[in-house]
């Protein structure tokens, strides 16, 4: 059952993303921006942990995860260490996966040697 709530409520992020780039003039890069907003947003108002427990991986990898990780960790980082935890705990929380991608961008812009079209 997991699955398949992680896989419903995933795919509804994913119809949402696309029904704003059909039905609007948003640019794709300004709809991530939307989605990572919005769930800083609504893990703020504390809907977005109701919908991660209900659907896993399927709330917490779309890009309105990584505003719920964002607001998690300023969260626990303001807990444990006051308001200048507001500065240190986004970053500390997502740490991982910004040097992932920061790492395997700079392999993959070595490797394939890329040229502007």
């Amino acid at each position: 059952m997991q699955y398949l709530n992680a896989f419903i409520v995933g795919g509804l992020f994913c119809t949402a993303a696309q029904l704003l780039i059909d039905k609007t003039k948003l640019t794709p890069a300004r709809i991530l921006v939307v989605y990572v907003v919005a769930g800083v947003l609504f893990t703020a108002l504390g809907i977005y942990q109701p919908l991660v427990d209900f659907a896993g991986a399927g709330a917490t990898v779309p890009l309105t995860g990584f505003g719920y990780a964002l607001a998690k960790g300023v969260e626990e980082s303001i807990g444990r260490d006051g308001w200048l935890g507001m500065f240190s705990g986004g970053l500390s929380a997502c740490a991982a996966g910004i040097s992932a991608a920061v790492f395997f961008g700079l392999f993959m812009a070595l490797l394939k040697k890329p040229s502007s079209k």
